[in-house]
């Protein structure tokens, strides 16, 4: 078996959060747009970079969009 992490799909949620934080919006930011509190954004963004086995949101962002897990962002 390897170290890396498996392809687990990250919660529509997750997916959310990682989209808005690889535009570059803060938790708080996000929050607002999706309708949720600052610590409950938070919260996804730590389990999907658990996930994907990466520190921080930018790494996970990354990593979703290399594996498939995220849609390209377009402007």
């Amino acid at each position: 078996m390897s170290a890396t992490p498996n392809n687990e799909l990250l919660s529509a949620r997750q997916a959310a959060c990682l989209r808005w934080a690889a535009l570059g919006k803060t938790s708080w930011e996000t929050a607002r747009i999706l309708g949720v509190s600052e610590s409950t954004v938070n919260f996804h963004l730590r389990n999907a970079c658990a996930k994907l086995g990466v520190r921080g949101r930018r790494a996970a962002a990354v990593e979703a969009l290399r594996r498939g897990l995220l849609k390209p962002l377009t402007a």
